[in-house]
Order: structure tokens, then C-alpha cells, then sequence
């Protein structure tokens, strides 16, 4: 795998390495600069398939951010991925997939309009967040929880402008949030505010109501040029 191989110490064509990596920062941006909407990007597990009602609850999303004009981002494998994606041509909209190669191969999704399949996770992360005016998370494994944490650090840390988080399926999320009341508020490691960064809903029609809300009150208050 590059990122394993970059990060051994004894790794001696660094330099080259760096090159690739420059590279495919640049093909992702260019990628971005074709995303001609406003875009949310959507997360959620790989593991969950067609049948199963998060999968439903994913696939309307992604559906109704078209409907208004937005482009979905996904990670564009299969799972509640698939489903947003499969939304959004429900939709009539731009759908957008920004996969990862992984050692056991993570097939794309058929409901893609633009589609990439970066090496390394730091510039898949990048593409996410550059074209993104809010996440919507649902339900998932490790790869969802982290980027989870990257969107509420670079929120908390000020690193992008506030965009709204909004966690999908309050049986999921639920004793996450109460987790984070009880141990890391309580030991001091966030702060109440922190707590406000993510909003909850089991309504999809909810999570893309959050989402344009804010995107639509950051229009009104930009300056004019």
C-alpha cells in the first residue's frame, strides 16, 4: 500500500512518492472545478445494502439534494455510498464519487457522473471538504467516524468556515452524543459549544433542510463584492 510504504522509516524514494501525491491532489482538484452546484457530501457504512431501511432513508437524501440543485458527494462504493448516489440521479442531479483503493478492492458504484479512485486517504479527505457546503453522516463503520472527526475538527479548530454536520438515525448516534456529554465535556476535553456542531434527525428531509438553511444564510450575509 503507498501510504504504508511512504510512512516506513526506511522508505528511500521519498521525493517520488511526494510527486505522486502532488499529482493527485492536482487531478482531485481538477475534478472539484467540475462540480458546478453547491455540493454536500454524504457518508455513511459500504456495508449497508439495498433492502435495508437506512439504505431507503440514504437514497432519499441524496434525492432530495437534487431535486434542489445540489451535487452529492460520496466516497462512491456500494452501501448507503450507493444509495445516495443512486439518489441523486433520482434526483436529476450531479452525482459525484470519490473512491479510495483499499487491499481488498472497493468496486465503484454504477450511479456515478463524476468518479475518482484516489491511493491515499489525505487527498480523497481534501476532495471531500473543498467542494462541500455540509456533511450529512449516516450510520457507519471506522472510515465514517473519522470523517466525522476530521469535519468537527477543522469546524472546531477553525481551519474551514462552519458547515453544518448533521448525523442520520438518532439509534445510532444517540449514546455517541451521550458519550461525549458524559466523558470528554465532563473531563474537560471539549466544551459545551463543541456539542452544537453536529445536529441530529431520523428525517431526511430534515438533514437537507439543515444543510441549505445554513448554506442559504451564508449567502445573504456575504459581503457584496
Amino acid at each position: 500500500m503507498d501510504d504504508r510504504r511512504l510512512l516506513d522509516r526506511n522508505h528511500d524514494d521519498a521525493e517520488a512518492e511526494l510527486e505522486l501525491i502532488a499529482e493527485e491532489f492536482r487531478r482531485g482538484f481538477e475534478l472539484v472545478a467540475q462540480i458546478d452546484r453547491p455540493a454536500v457530501a454524504i457518508f455513511g457504512s459500504a456495508r449497508i445494502a439495498e433492502g435495508h431501511p437506512v439504505y431507503d432513508t440514504a437514497r432519499a437524501a441524496g434525492r432530495q439534494f437534487a431535486e434542489r440543485g445540489w451535487a452529492v458527494v460520496t466516497g462512491g462504493g456500494p452501501g448507503l455510498m450507493e444509495a445516495a448516489n443512486r439518489g441523486a440521479r433520482d434526483g436529476g442531479g450531479l452525482s459525484v464519487g470519490f473512491n479510495i483503493e483499499l487491499p481488498h478492492e472497493q468496486a465503484s458504484n454504477d450511479f456515478l457522473d463524476i468518479s475518482h479512485t484516489f491511493r491515499h486517504f489525505y487527498a480523497r479527505k481534501v476532495c471531500f471538504v473543498k467542494p462541500a457546503e455540509g456533511f450529512v453522516i449516516f450510520p457507519g463503520g471506522y472510515g465514517t467516524l473519522d470523517e466525522l472527526s476530521e469535519a468537527l475538527t477543522l469546524i472546531q479548530t477553525g481551519k474551514v468556515l462552519h458547515f453544518p454536520v448533521v448525523l442520520v438515525g438518532s439509534g445510532y448516534w444517540a449514546a455517541f452524543l451521550e458519550w461525549l456529554r458524559a466523558e470528554p465535556l465532563l473531563q474537560g476535553a471539549i466544551t459545551p459549544r463543541d456539542l452544537e456542531l453536529a445536529d441530529l434527525t431520523d428525517d431526511p428531509g430534515e438533514a437537507v433542510r439543515i444543510v441549505l438553511d445554513h448554506y442559504e444564510r451564508r449567502q445573504t450575509e456575504a459581503p457584496s463584492p
